[in-house]
């Protein structure tokens, strides 16, 4: 398949105490974390779904199914991993993503260079092509009342 195509994704997760949170593979500092079936990295869970929207792949749910015990707990950046092989499987090469966290609290800018490196790595580009950035909502929502977390994710990917 030559040419480009675009994905979104999105996800969000409830928040609760004392529960690990990590972020684009990173392990941040904070009293809350997802309540998910894997780690609940939102962030990662968002780039899957571009990923997989701009390839026709379906979606996170659809290969890595909530009710499989297999997939229980699971590091979510072994998931984007194994998108990253359906891609190559399609002779598609990603171009660049673009995502943006939505949190109240923790401030997250500190863990940003990591994430991105983190991204990077996983899906073999340069870190230069790889976008994070954080924003509140103003305390609006479910996310400024701190009940939960949102990513939005889009991608660029090109055939090979």
């Amino acid at each position: 398949m030559e040419g480009y195509r675009i994905g979104h994704g999105y996800d969000v997760h409830a928040l609760a105490d004392g529960l690990p949170l990590v972020l684009g593979g990173v392990r941040i500092n904070h009293a809350k974390g997802c309540v998910a079936h894997s780690d609940g990295d939102v962030l990662v869970h968002a780039l899957c779904d571009a990923l997989l929207g701009a390839s026709a792949l379906g979606d996170i749910g659809l290969h890595f199914p909530d009710t499989s015990d297999e997939y229980k707990g699971a590091d979510s950046m072994i998931l984007l991993a194994k998108v990253v092989d359906l891609l190559d499987a399609k002779d598609y090469g990603i171009v660049n993503v673009d995502c943006t966290l939505v949190m109240q609290k923790p401030k997250l800018r500190p863990y940003i260079d990591d994430m991105r490196a983190s991204i990077a790595a996983v899906l073999k580009i340069p870190t230069d092509r790889v976008s994070v950035k954080a924003t509140t909502e103003e305390r609006l929502g479910f996310t400024g009342r701190e009940e939960g977390v949102s990513a939005h994710a889009v991608v660029l990917i090109k055939g090979k």
